[in-house]
């Protein structure tokens, strides 16, 4: 086993280890341990950003897992951040508009992967209408067809739970627990989501090979999509219109919810503009779009190749839709399974811990 194998897999147990131990309330808990998650060199990045305001700890870690799977956050107490955002499925729910929220009612944008996104600087969500992390999870937390909660019944519980009430006041020493901190416990948590162990990865670091099909499928990728899926993290980060529509409504009630990122920056440009979703684990992740409109890869090549809505805003890149013939289709969806990262898909699954 490589050494940065081994250096990863006993990080991950060790990670694992401390996010599965029960709390004790009546055991001492030592001072928090920073850490800096070890990355490869396959995503292409500089450094691990997060702010000074709340860098990551073994301890606010093991925290914000237990929050992120924990339903009581919730109004009816059986809605998790997990039930959006399922480790098995890559961080995704596996359907196009979900009515598993408090409400019953069907959301209006499908729930995104959620890995590496301590490299999402340019604005979260589908519209990029969160700044960081730490603005994000109130949105989930607090809408009334996600997770519905009072943000105040959310302290109560946590003030009457011994130990969550221990392990808040070791990672955030104020004598009262805050809503601040339950979302920068999570955050803590979802920075440490990181995917880089695919094959992809295991063939860049010249630990594992790729079959002809798989290389010719890399090639068709750099060809064709990797103007917008760069390589390294497979997204660029931007927003772009790729030619799902020609016109784009705008019912007043639902506040410009279709118009992509013009919603946000007014900007004509942006209408109809999407954040580009990252191609890791992009197996998993269906079904694909803000709007999960196709349940599968075919049909997003599909799209591609015969469907794009040419609009004012379309992303040139797309003008001419993207040329592949059969045979060089099937290349590159076998490059696009290589993306997938069974380790990471294992060392955060709850059994596993």
């Amino acid at each position: 086993m490589k050494t940065y194998q081994k250096f990863l897999l006993l990080t991950a147990i060790s990670l694992a280890t401390a996010c599965a131990q029960d709390v004790d309330p009546t055991e001492p808990i030592s001072a928090v341990n920073y850490f800096v998650p070890k990355l490869s060199p396959t995503l292409q990045v500089a450094g691990f950003p997060q702010p000074e305001r709340n860098m990551i700890s073994v301890e606010g870690v093991d925290l914000g897992k237990k929050l992120f799977f924990d339903p009581n956050l919730s109004a009816n107490g059986k809605v998790s951040c997990a039930s959006c955002h399922n480790p098995e499925l890559a961080f995704t729910d596996g359907v196009s508009l979900a009515e598993h929220g408090v409400s019953g009612e069907k959301l209006h944008r499908t729930a995104p992967a959620i890995f590496n996104l301590a490299w999402q600087t340019e604005g979260l969500f589908w519209d990029g209408g969160a700044h960081d992390l730490e603005s994000l999870n109130f949105g989930p937390l607090t809408h009334p067809d996600e997770m519905g909660a009072d943000l105040d019944e959310i302290i109560t519980y946590l003030e009457h739970d011994p130990a969550y009430k221990k392990q808040f006041n070791v990672v955030f020493p104020e004598e009262q627990i805050e809503s601040a901190q339950v979302s920068r416990a999570i955050s803590q948590y979802v920075r440490t989501l990181i995917s880089q162990d695919s094959k992809y990865d295991r063939w860049q670091r010249k630990e594992e090979s790729l079959t002809d099909l798989e290389i010719k499928g890399y090639q068709l990728y750099q060809k064709n999509c990797s103007s917008c899926h760069q390589e390294g993290l497979f997204t660029d980060r931007s927003f772009h219109n790729n030619g799902l529509d020609k016109t784009y409504l705008n019912p007043l009630e639902l506040e410009g919810l279709y118009q992509g990122r013009f919603r946000i920056t007014s900007n004509p440009q942006d209408m109809g503009a999407y954040k580009t979703p990252t191609l890791r684990n992009i197996a998993l992740t269906a079904p694909y779009m803000h709007d999960g409109r196709f349940q599968t890869l075919e049909e997003v090549l599909d799209h591609y190749q015969n469907g794009i809505q040419l609009n004012e805003s379309l992303a040139s890149q797309l003008t001419n839709g993207i040329a592949i013939n059969q045979q060089e289709r099937e290349a590159l969806l076998a490059f696009l399974a290589t993306l997938t990262d069974s380790l990471f898909i294992h060392n955060h699954h709850p059994k596993s811990n």
